[in-house]
């Protein structure tokens, strides 16, 4: 992505509308938002490539994020630098993929790699632990949270490796679409 305003022509917002989930119009619509959070960094014009990354601090700050117990996994698997700093390419991703007009499948994928805490392409005990205690907003015990996972990992895990590939996720979400339905419900957004 890379020029943005109102002077973005109709081969970029075309490129730009190949790359995401919206039209030019919703694309200029979440520039101005990006924009919004710091108009002091972000410029009008982006035919010159600005290298501008906003801070997790803002990003999380938004009304879309600010109350999801996932703020920070989402911004931090959405942006490149893996911290939740974002540029306007991270924010458009971002939106694009947690919108209703992603595929089901691509939103599984993020959704892996939003509960997959260590970043090791796997969701272990661990991180289903912390997925789970998020979740639920630390509302079950210990005890409660093990018994969970344990019974996820068991019914979930194809090849008995102790814990969830993406095949398994997608497996998983397969035999239990009412998973990613909820845990979802706290990813997607509306612009």
């Amino acid at each position: 992505f890379f020029i943005i305003s109102c002077h973005c022509t109709d081969n970029v917002a075309m490129s730009l509308q190949d790359c995401t989930y919206f039209t030019r119009k919703e694309i200029l619509r979440l520039f101005y938002r990006y924009r919004d959070l710091a108009p002091q960094l972000v410029p009008l014009d982006y035919t010159n490539h600005p290298d501008v990354k906003l801070p997790y601090e803002l990003i999380g700050s938004m009304p879309e994020l600010k109350d999801n117990p996932f703020r920070q996994r989402i911004a931090e698997v959405f942006s490149d630098d893996g911290e939740g700093n974002m540029t306007l390419d991270d924010f458009l991703d971002m939106f694009s993929v947690l919108s209703e007009m992603a595929p089901r499948d691509l939103k599984a994928y993020y959704a892996f790699k939003i509960y997959d805490f260590n970043n090791d392409d796997f969701i272990c005990k661990s991180d289903l632990e912390k997925t789970l205690n998020k979740l639920t907003r630390n509302e079950l015990t210990e005890d409660e949270v093990r018994m969970v996972c344990e019974k996820v990992i068991d019914e979930a895990d194809l090849d008995n490796d102790g814990r969830l590939s993406l095949e398994d996720f997608q497996h998983m979400i397969v035999r239990a679409p009412e998973f990613l339905r909820y845990s979802s419900g706290n990813l997607l957004f509306t612009i």
